[in-house]
Formats: structure tokens, C-alpha cells, sequence
């Protein structure tokens, strides 16, 4: 029963990382969808002239694509990086724990496990801002 409490407990922990990203990342993530989006569209648009053969048209839409493609990787590569981070961490926890069950001290174990993915939580927020600093950075965000 403890073990249930504590797996939710841990569980609503990591929720609030999903929530605190999707907070942080919002500002970058409208910006790729609508700024950068319509920019490409706008630009995609001007491609089509009559003068030109299919195979101009084709280079000028797929080089109004590359900042908003960039900016995807940049998000998606940055957040990758960011998840590895915070999955290291939760196994150095899970490793502890699973320690610490093979040296008989379970209470303890469940409580040390909790606390130690709560830190990491913890530390994976306050890393957040950064994150998207670095992001914001890179796609030349202002």
C-alpha cells in the first residue's frame, strides 16, 4: 500500500514537470506555429510566379521551410537533451532505491526514492527557463 501512495505520489511529481514545460514552452511554441508558420506561408506564396519553371518554384518554397524546420529541430533537439537529463537523473534514484531494497531497508528505501525524485524534479524545473532561453536564443527569438 505504502508503495501505491508513493508511486502516485511520484507520478503527480512528474506531471508537474510535463505542466511546468508546457508553461515555459508556450511563448517559443506559438511563435514557431503562427510567427514563423505564416512567414513561411507568406513566403512559400511569393514563390509562385509564372515566370518561373517547377523547379525554381519547388528550391524557393523549400528555402522559405528552413527557418521554421530549424526551429522545430532546435525545439525538439533541445527537449530531447533536456529529457535525457532528467531520465539520468530518476535512474540514478531508481538505482539507489533498488539498492537499498537488496540491503533490507525498505521503509526507508520508499522514502529516500521519493525524496530523491522529488530533487530531480525539482532541479529539472528550475532548469526549465533555461532551457527555453537557450532555445529562444538559437532561433533568434526576441
Amino acid at each position: 500500500m505504502e508503495e501505491q501512495i508513493v508511486t502516485q505520489r511520484i507520478r503527480k511529481k512528474l506531471e508537474e514537470v510535463n505542466a511546468a514545460a508546457q508553461q515555459h514552452l508556450a511563448g517559443v511554441q506559438d511563435h514557431v506555429n503562427f510567427t514563423l508558420q505564416k512567414a513561411y506561408f507568406q513566403c512559400a506564396y511569393e514563390c509562385f510566379d509564372r515566370r518561373q519553371n517547377q523547379e525554381a518554384i519547388g528550391s524557393c518554397v523549400e528555402n522559405c521551410s528552413v527557418p521554421v524546420l530549424s526551429a522545430n529541430h532546435v525545439l525538439q533537439d533541445e527537449m530531447a537533451k533536456f529529457q535525457e537529463r532528467m531520465n539520468r537523473s530518476l535512474m540514478v534514484c531508481q538505482d539507489k532505491f533498488e539498492a537499498a531494497k537488496l540491503q533490507k531497508m525498505k521503509t526507508d528505501a520508499s522514502q529516500e526514492f521519493e525524496s530523491c525524485v522529488n530533487r530531480s524534479v525539482e532541479d529539472s524545473i528550475r532548469v526549465l527557463p533555461h532551457v527555453v532561453e537557450q532555445i529562444k536564443s538559437t532561433i533568434h527569438m526576441n
